[in-house]
This record gives C-alpha cells, sequence and structure tokens, in this order.
C-alpha cells in the first residue's frame, strides 16, 4: 500500500481492558502535548485531560490489570525459546523490562493519588462540569497561577506528570507489544462490508487510503468482528463494490 501520509490508521479494541488502556494512552498523549500550559486555553486542555484521566483511573484497578499483562506478555516471550533463528538476547532483554516495569508499577502508589491530592487540580476538576465554568471570576485562584513565572508552573507541571511516569512506561510497552503482534495484510471489503474471525485477539489496526474519503464502523469481541466503511459525505459519498484495505490482528 501507499507510504502512511497518504493513509490513515484506526485501531478497535476488542476486549475491556484494551479499550481502557487506550483511552488512558490518549489522555496522556493529551497531557504531553499540551503541557506547556502557555495560556487559559492550553491550561484547560491540560486539566480537562487530568480529570478524565482520574475518571477512567476510578471506575477499575488498573494497576493490576497492567500487572496481569506484563506477566501475560513475559510469559508469550518465553514462548519464542523454541522457535529457531529467534533474537534471543532481544527477547531476555524485552523480558528484563517487563519486569522492571513491573516491579516500578508495584512500588508506585495508588495510580493518580498526587494528582487527586492536588489543591490546584481538585479546584479546576471541580467547575469542569460547569459549561463555561473555568472564567477567572469563577476559578481566580488558576487565573493568578497562570500568571506564575514559568520555570515556577513547569516545576509544578512536571511533578504532576512524573507521578504517571510508572503508569505510562507500562501502558506504552505492553500496547508497543500488542501492536507489534500483528502484520498488516491486504484485505477486500465487498459492497463496504468485511468480517472475520478474531482469534482471541486484543486490537484491531486498520490502515485505510485517505482518498476513499471512507471510514470504518467496526463492532466485534474477541472471538469475531465486522466492519463497515461508510463515506465522510453520508449524502454525496461513494463506496466502492470492491475496497482494498490493510489490516492487522494483534
Amino acid at each position: 500500500m501507499s507510504d502512511a501520509c497518504s493513509t490513515i490508521l484506526f485501531e478497535y479494541p476488542l476486549n475491556e481492558k484494551t479499550r481502557t488502556w487506550l483511552r488512558i494512552e490518549s489522555l496522556l498523549q493529551q497531557l504531553h502535548q499540551n503541557h506547556a500550559l502557555t495560556n487559559m486555553g492550553s491550561a484547560l486542555t491540560f486539566f480537562r485531560a487530568v480529570a478524565e484521566l482520574l475518571d477512567v483511573l476510578e471506575r477499575g484497578d488498573v494497576r493490576a490489570e497492567l500487572l496481569k499483562e506484563l506477566e501475560r506478555q513475559q510469559q508469550k516471550l518465553l514462548q519464542w525459546s523454541d522457535v529457531p533463528g529467534v533474537d534471543m538476547d532481544r527477547i531476555h532483554t524485552l523480558r528484563r523490562q517487563l519486569k522492571d516495569l513491573a516491579s516500578t508499577l508495584m512500588a508506585a502508589p495508588r495510580m493518580g493519588q498526587y494528582l487527586r491530592e492536588d489543591r490546584l487540580i481538585s479546584m479546576v476538576r471541580q467547575r469542569l462540569g460547569i459549561p463555561g465554568g473555568c472564567c477567572n471570576f469563577d476559578l481566580p485562584t488558576l487565573h493568578s497561577w497562570l500568571h506564575q513565572p514559568q520555570d515556577l508552573r513547569e516545576k509544578l507541571v512536571s511533578g504532576w506528570l512524573s507521578s504517571l511516569s510508572p503508569l505510562k512506561s507500562a501502558l506504552d510497552m505492553i500496547l508497543e507489544l500488542i501492536r507489534h503482534s500483528g502484520t498488516f495484510r491486504p484485505q477486500t471489503s465487498l459492497n463496504g462490508f468485511f468480517q472475520d474471525n478474531a482469534s482471541d485477539a486484543d486490537l484491531l489496526r486498520l490502515r485505510l487510503e485517505l482518498a476513499h474519503k471512507l471510514y470504518p464502523q467496526i463492532s466485534g469481541h474477541k472471538t469475531r468482528y465486522a466492519i463497515r466503511f461508510l463515506p465522510l459525505d453520508s449524502e454525496n459519498g461513494h463506496i466502492p463494490p470492491r475496497l482494498t484495505f490493510e489490516l492487522a490482528c494483534c
């Protein structure tokens, strides 16, 4: 298929744990992309991502799920030991990294606790549910803080992000290993529809030509999935009878 700049990548989780992990990954990316907090707009984007991340972390035992997955990935790597020609040094390095990440994650405080206890984050979080509720007359503390020297603000934000480091490091490696466990293969949909077996997979990754001006509507679980392609322009868009795309079942 053509190069990445002319294609778009879609990902779809096939179980609840992967759904949660992709949401956490997205929120962590938003935090790191908007950490400068140079104005009220970037600050509210940052604090909204913090609030949503804390909400996600409070819904389940993310640490326990990640620790189980780190162990599962170690066992999967161990199975490669019997395959001829495998780079065993690379396998040992990855397994050691997984063990180190598990130890760090296990020793870390409760996920997000440092952020929950921060007074400024708590104040902003309470106002985010109110439309326009973060104006300077609603949150004079935030307004004043945004006018503090940049180095002081950066130091505080750095501490917030560092507190999430055990979570981010473990999640990054787990998702990297999951994504690399599947190979992209060309597939063809007929009249905009495609379905197949998932074979206990965690994640679907789909690469589609931008020129088609289509997007996939995916439904599925760990044993089976279905993909329906729909036009961005619902009134005038066109779905080709045969559409080639690339799919990885990870």
